[in-house]
């Protein structure tokens, strides 16, 4: 498998490399251990998050993302508040409906889905998000698109956020090329470990909710 090149050598095009190279090692991952992952996954999550009475958005998964439904099912069963985020327009931050597992949900763009409009509209307390690869200090590559990005950052000036992603293990590389608008995840829970880069919000998330 080609390796990601060196922190030292990124220029303004080299994420979108770096996206393909590692979004190529997503899918063997995907192919190779998907459903496993997940479930794993969920469980590294029941035991990292209080989930009693707080409002957790995840997502739906989009091709070889890692599948977070077995966790928001986790958490459902938890006494957690299922979410899931609503694409309201390009350029716009996420908005996020409640949602019961189980509920049909309609089609979105990019491929996504979300609950209906009639579904209420919530703030989250935690959010869980894809990735396609991590670091060591809680850097983040997503598509792009900036749409987690702008949504944290508007979510974070109203109130205390706990940003979570979930990924394969294999997902993190050396260094991810940030830039100044990237928002920084609080953890990383993937299929082996959890690897929180914030005490004080690896204590929120531990906490019964007040």
């Amino acid at each position: 498998m080609t390796a990601p090149p060196s922190p030292s050598s990124y220029t303004p095009d080299s994420k979108a490399v770096l996206r393909r190279l590692v979004m190529t090692r997503r899918r063997a991952l995907h192919a190779e251990k998907g459903e496993a992952a997940a479930a794993l996954v969920a469980q590294r999550v029941a035991e990292q998050i209080q989930a009693a009475g707080k409002s957790i958005s995840g997502y739906w998964p989009i091709g070889d993302e890692l599948d977070a439904r077995p966790t928001l099912e986790a958490i459902s069963a938890a006494g957690g508040d299922a979410a899931l985020p609503v694409v309201a327009g390009q350029g716009q931050v996420l908005i996020f409906r409640s949602w019961q597992i189980g509920e049909a949900l309609d089609p979105g763009p990019f491929g996504t889905k979300h609950p209906s409009p009639r579904a209420s509209v919530v703030t989250p307390d935690i959010l869980l998000l894809p990735l396609i690869a991590f670091d060591q200090t809680g850097n983040r590559l997503g598509y792009g698109a900036g749409y987690y990005d702008r949504t944290i950052v508007a979510l974070r000036a109203e109130r205390k956020l706990i940003v979570i992603g979930l990924a394969y293990d294999e997902q993190e590389i050396e260094a991810v090329p940030a830039e100044t608008h990237d928002q920084r995840l609080d953890a990383v829970v993937t299929d082996a470990r959890a690897l929180w880069f914030n005490s004080a919000a690896q204590s929120f998330a531990q906490s019964p909710k007040k």
